[in-house]
């Protein structure tokens, strides 16, 4: 097999202190517990999975649980954190700055530290806070920011405001709908058509939005008087990017693939959340796929991320400018 050197879009940071801290700021609402994870850790899993580097990002809850000056005190230590990580380990670490969400004036001043002063690959955003999605109006002053950075947006799922299945985690069933609500909403209120600049990628493949990509496109135009022709809502959902973390099976591949082209997903393995175990699983999954040439392959590993994330082409390029 040939070798190939991935660049893993969606691995997850566990500082210590914000694990240590978050029993008692509310804990996981989804009912996943935090792993075991060190640095050391997640180098040696990638060394196992032949990825480069890893771009980090603080996974759900994130700092929800923390409230007014608290939040923000606790997205400035995660990031400044992960920046010591990229900074000892550049080839092997990025860094999606945590924001606290929804202090849009809190955010707007992390966003400025998190690009200008530790110089991050992009930012993650939760599909919801506190039951508002990220197409809801609060959030426009949070787009136009990003758009004006032609920032990466790593969507990452948050517990939905209903209740968990009694014995099945939020992660396993609820991540993907909400992942799915979240996209729809970007589109079918225009946020993705006012803000150009952004290149926002979607977890798990996007939830179901590929294999359902055509019922909301249908549906939507004919209930909503405010929303393009379906072929145009087909074009804006085919804008967002699309990782392949617990989403590289022989089921979902093809749908994804027929949706967004090779070009438009990129390599994701969950790690520590989805354990090693799992991570390698689906990463074979992905190696044995047929659907896709070797080309195709190289732009899935890597090829797609190298274009997002210039840095890692050479250390002297930042993120790119509008």
């Amino acid at each position: 097999m040939t070798l190939r050197k991935r660049i893993d879009v969606h691995q997850h940071v566990v500082p210590p202190f914000w694990a240590d801290a978050l029993p008692v700021h509310g804990g996981d609402p989804s009912g996943w517990n935090s792993p075991v994870w060190s640095p050391q850790s997640a180098i040696d899993f990638m060394d196992s999975q032949r990825i480069a580097t890893g771009v980090l990002s603080l996974t759900a809850p994130s700092v929800q649980g923390w409230a007014g000056q608290e939040k923000r005190d606790m997205a400035r230590r995660v990031n400044e954190y992960t920046a010591g990580l990229v900074a000892k380990h550049p080839d092997r670490f990025g860094n999606f700055a945590t924001l606290p969400l929804p202090d849009i004036e809190g955010v707007i001043l992390e966003i400025e530290y998190a690009f200008e002063t530790l110089k991050v690959d992009g930012v993650v955003l939760l599909t919801n806070y506190h039951g508002q999605y990220l197409g809801d109006v609060v959030f426009e002053p949070l787009w136009a920011e990003l758009d004006r950075r032609c920032a990466v947006v790593f969507v990452h799922p948050g517990k939905p405001a209903i209740l968990t299945i009694e014995g099945i985690p939020g992660p396993i069933v609820d991540y993907p709908f909400d992942t799915t609500r979240a996209a729809v909403q970007l589109v079918l209120n225009g946020v993705l058509s006012r803000h150009e600049n952004v290149r926002i990628i979607l977890s798990h493949a996007g939830g179901f939005l590929p294999y359902a990509s055509h019922r909301f496109a249908e549906l939507a135009s004919a209930v909503r008087t405010d929303v393009p022709a379906p072929a145009e809502i087909l074009q804006l959902f085919r804008r967002f990017y699309f990782d392949t973390a617990l989403s590289s099976g022989p089921a979902a591949l093809p749908s994804l693939m027929a949706f967004a082209g090779a070009g438009n997903v990129l390599y994701g393995s969950d790690f520590p959340y989805a354990p090693a175990s799992v991570g390698a699983s689906f990463t074979a999954k992905l190696d044995a796929y047929e659907g896709l040439p070797d080309a195709g392959h190289a732009l899935v590993d890597y090829g797609n991320a190298l274009s997002l994330f210039p840095r890692l082409v050479s250390p002297r390029a930042l993120a790119a400018t509008c």
